[in-house]
């Protein structure tokens, strides 16, 4: 079996760049001490990150917005998040969400 060299390099280089994001902050974030109101405020970035990439789904179709009345995956979410919220069930929740998308698709067309 032949190695391609360039095929290697640019897969080693691939994996220390994504290495490298990855350890350097945990080994920073080891030798020292968090403050408390920053551990605080990081406890809401993923529900930030969550929230703005949920809510560019559902409300952009690319650059445009789209309109209430023929947005199925806004219409599929109202009930998803209510059993989410009501349930705590990650396997219902996903479940409702594909359930009211398949419905909605077919129903709109």
């Amino acid at each position: 079996m032949e190695v391609r060299w360039d095929v290697f390099w640019i897969i080693m280089g691939s994996a220390l760049l994504t290495f490298i994001p990855r350890v350097l902050p945990l080994m920073l974030f080891s030798k020292i001490q968090i403050p408390v109101w920053l551990l605080r405020w990081l406890e809401y970035v993923p529900v930030a990150v969550m929230a703005s990439l949920i809510g560019q789904e559902l409300f952009m179709n690319g650059s445009e917005l789209v309109p209430i009345t023929e947005n199925a995956a806004l219409w599929a979410a109202l009930p998803t998040v209510a059993v989410a919220i009501w349930t705590r069930s990650l396997l219902g929740t996903v479940l409702v969400g594909i359930v009211c998308m398949m419905i909605l698709r077919y129903w709109m067309g």
